[in-house]
């Protein structure tokens, strides 16, 4: 790229692709962005609507079941843990297919086995051929990862 400054998505600024750019991203962030009065289920279903694709209420099931929210799927999210929370969150990963996952401290009030789980979303996602970018502060290790930049250590 010569010089120029700026990031690029399949070599064009991503200042010029606009929601071409956006369509290929998947951000989670310490905001979950999840309304307290709808269920686990219908916050999924609702933000995968929001994304303007289609998901069946089989795989949102099946989705929280895999996040360890198996029996809380229509437990509103103001009943729910900060770590349940979360998982709902990152249950979108499961459902809204995107080439870029921007994941900001995504381990963040999750126990070892939900921790255990994004790390195998995570790789999953990488054997597959996706890029995630992530920050965090928890030590991990991701089998497809190709470039680590540890700040601060």
């Amino acid at each position: 790229m010569g010089g120029q400054q700026g990031v690029y998505w399949h070599s064009s600024p991503i200042k010029k692709l606009g929601d071409e750019y956006r369509r290929e991203l998947l951000y989670c962030g310490h905001p979950l962005g999840l309304k307290d009065d709808l269920s686990a289920a219908e916050n999924l279903i609702s933000g995968v609507a929001l994304a303007d694709e289609s998901i069946t209420e089989d795989a949102v099931y099946e989705a929280l079941a895999q996040a360890g929210l198996q029996g809380r799927e229509h437990l509103s999210v103001r009943a729910l843990s900060q770590g349940q929370k979360r998982r709902v969150n990152l249950a979108r990963l499961l459902l809204q297919k995107r080439a870029l996952w921007v994941l900001d401290e995504p381990l963040t009030a999750l126990d070892t086995q939900a921790s255990q789980w994004v790390v195998r979303v995570i790789d999953q996602h990488l054997s597959d051929g996706g890029i995630a970018v992530l920050t965090t502060h928890q030590d991990l290790t991701l089998a497809g990862t190709t470039h680590v930049i540890r700040v601060g250590v």
